[in-house]
């Protein structure tokens, strides 16, 4: 909670990682540090699963000494799972938060994410258990919004009196597609209804947009998930993600541990393909880089287009723009004698 101080001390919106499916691990949360991100999530991990294997725990969580402000998000249905996974991973955590906006159709079906917001007073008791049991704890949830505005009103303060820290809206319904826009107003209207904080969700790509996202609703921080996932560094202002930004993630996903099918999707979206300055890639070569079969192919796949230096190497993480591409072989040189080709 000092660090909504110190962002609002600072005259900015706190910045936040939101939680995200299979990607917002320690590589990724590790590589954020770096960039200005303030508070970074886990993916959304199951409660009761969490709670009742140590598979499931070495699974979804990984932490060390440098994972500083970490939210460990899970879903759940009930106040005995919620609180049984809590009281696992706080101690490793710097706060725990409760998803109740993933529309999964899968999590629905065990009464978990989105589908809660049709029952809330399920939502304020998962969190006032948590706050019971842990009452130093700090402990948030992640909700959307209704079309309904007293509804959401209504839900905003049953989860403000059930004792959570702060509290995440984003502002779209459950069954709204991430390509519509997001409901800046109504995000605007819990901030006004509530005196936790709150965090904003939806529609964030830069810097640019965090700010206007938070004048536009006074949120006091703000959360990207894609944004992030395409440029790592639009809190710290870049346009598009620079080369340290990918020779820190490929060092992070090799010495903390990724699977490899995340790791390229990943690479992928950061370094892209198009004509944007940013994506360093052709439409081509990004095809060809996700057809890499294994670690070792796609390593020596980079090398031979960029200079991707490893940690110890001179200069290492610190190229913005230029410099890494290597330049392409040049043409075999045509002898003097060679016919003239055919008109």
């Amino acid at each position: 909670m000092e660090l909504f101080a110190e962002a609002k001390a600072q005259g900015r919106p706190l910045f936040v990682c939101a939680p995200m499916v299979r990607y917002s691990k320690l590589p990724m949360r590790a590589l954020l540090h770096h960039f200005n991100v303030d508070v970074n999530y886990t993916p959304m991990m199951l409660a009761r699963e969490f709670s009742r294997s140590h598979h499931a725990r070495d699974a979804d969580f990984a932490t060390n000494t440098l994972d500083g402000g970490v939210v460990a998000q899970f879903g759940a249905s009930c106040p005995e799972d919620f609180v049984k996974a809590v009281g696992l991973i706080r101690r490793y955590v710097d706060g725990v938060g409760l998803n109740c906006g993933c529309p999964i159709k899968e999590q629905a079906r065990d009464g978990v994410g989105a589908v809660l917001m049709e029952t809330p007073e399920k939502i304020a008791g998962m969190v006032r258990a948590a706050r019971e049991a842990f009452p130093d704890l700090v402990i948030e949830a992640k909700i959307r919004i209704y079309k309904d505005s007293a509804r959401l009103v209504e839900l905003a303060r049953l989860i403000e009196a059930a004792g959570a820290s702060y509290m995440i809206v984003h502002g779209r319904t459950r069954h709204q597609r991430s390509s519509e826009k997001a409901d800046l107003d109504a995000i605007a209207l819990v901030k006004r209804s509530v005196s936790i904080p709150v965090v904003a969700n939806g529609d964030c790509f830069s810097l640019a947009d965090a700010y206007r996202i938070a004048a536009a609703t006074g949120a006091d921080g703000v959360m990207s998930a894609r944004g992030l996932l395409e440029n790592p560094a639009l809190f710290a202002g870049y346009e598009y993600t620079p080369w340290k930004a990918v020779e820190l993630f490929w060092d992070y996903a090799r010495a903390y541990g990724l699977p490899f099918r995340n790791t390229i999707y990943m690479l992928s979206q950061m370094v892209g393909a198009g004509a944007h300055p940013g994506r360093l890639l052709t439409k081509l070569e990004r095809r060809e880089m996700n057809q890499q079969p294994s670690f070792d192919r796609l390593e020596a796949w980079l090398d031979e287009r960029f200079v991707l230096r490893r940690r110890g190497d001179p200069l290492f993480a610190t190229a913005e723009y230029d410099g890494y591409r290597r330049p392409a072989a040049p043409a075999a040189a045509v002898p003097e004698s060679a016919p003239a080709p055919d008109a």
